[in-house]
């Protein structure tokens, strides 16, 4: 079989598609593998937030286009891209192991938020982190930081920003962790919904296709990430909501904890729940009715109106 794999064209999109392909490619049924490097419409609007433009799929249509019209077999992303409910026709075929979940800072060596001046300028675009931050020191500012991984980097080494946060996965599978001054523990800062698992999309029907990617699923983060991801589904958050999701497997119980702020963290829900691991999805979905019955329906709108 000759596998198709659709990406987008930054650096550590290439470097997912390539290590879900050397995965493959060890497996006897597949005979090649081709990457299909795309441009989405989040990579090619940079001038504008995430949220202005639309916060669901934009990093994913154009690869789900590329399925559908037969340009290509699958797709990987990062699971904290892909939106809670996928388009009809389309499935998570494989979710793979989780790498690391946390948030990093990034500025000079040693620095912690604790550290920074004061009213000192953070990049960041993602809503979820500036609540963070914002309940850990009021006073710092904060102003969005699009484009891939290098292209922030570089803004923080022009000065254009006192210090930057970013998954430490993507830094780490670019071999960038170096740059890291502070990792943000889950009490910190808790990730976005299934941050650092790569997961693989495919068309629902292929079902030969499906079968071998079955290959590739890591049990505990199948359970970690439908817990997280049916959290963001009843709220219907997408990555770019100040919704936040952490679960840990521990021997068969599932720990659960998820967020919900103001941009501003000057309001904010924060709820835990444990049980069996079997029942993530239902785990999920408790918390999540806790917190809409705690006012999160109404924080969320508030935010999108």
């Amino acid at each position: 079989m000759k596998i198709r794999i659709a990406t987008r064209k930054s650096a550590l999109a290439l470097w997912q598609a390539e290590h879900v392909a050397a995965i493959l490619n060890t497996i006897p049924e597949i005979s090649d593998i081709d990457l299909v490097p795309l441009s989405t419409r989040g990579d090619e609007i940079l001038d504008r937030s995430l949220q202005k433009i639309g916060g669901k799929g934009l990093f994913i249509k154009e690869l789900e286009v590329a399925m559908a019209n037969g340009a290509a077999d699958l797709a990987v992303h990062s699971m904290k891209d892909l939106p809670a409910e996928l388009p009809d026709g389309f499935c998570v075929a494989a979710t793979m192991q989780r790498a690391n979940h946390r948030d990093a800072l990034v500025a000079a060596p040693g620095t912690t938020i604790a550290l920074l001046a004061e009213n000192a300028l953070i990049g960041s675009s993602s809503l979820r982190r500036q609540a963070q931050i914002k309940m850990m020191r009021p006073d710092l500012r904060i102003e969005p930081l699009r484009g891939n991984v290098n292209t922030r980097l570089a803004k923080l080494e022009n000065g254009d920003y006192d210090a930057i946060i970013l998954a430490a996965a993507g830094l780490e599978r670019l071999q960038l962790q170096q740059h890291i001054s502070h990792e943000f523990s889950v009490t910190e800062m808790l990730p976005a919904a299934a941050q650092g698992v790569l997961g693989i999309e495919c068309p629902e029907g292929n079902t030969e296709l499906r079968s071998i990617l079955k290959q590739l699923d890591d049990p505990a983060t199948l359970q970690t990430t439908t817990a997280e991801r049916t959290i963001a589904r009843v709220l219907q958050a997408s990555c770019q909501s100040p919704v936040a999701a952490y679960a840990a497997v521990d021997g068969n119980t599932l720990n659960l904890s998820a967020l919900v702020a103001l941009p501003d963290g000057s309001h904010f829900l924060r709820d835990s729940i444990s049980g069996n691991a079997g029942d993530a999805q239902q785990l999920g979905a408790s918390l999540a009715s806790r917190l809409v019955d705690n006012g999160a329906r109404e924080l969320l709108d508030s935010i999108e109106a």
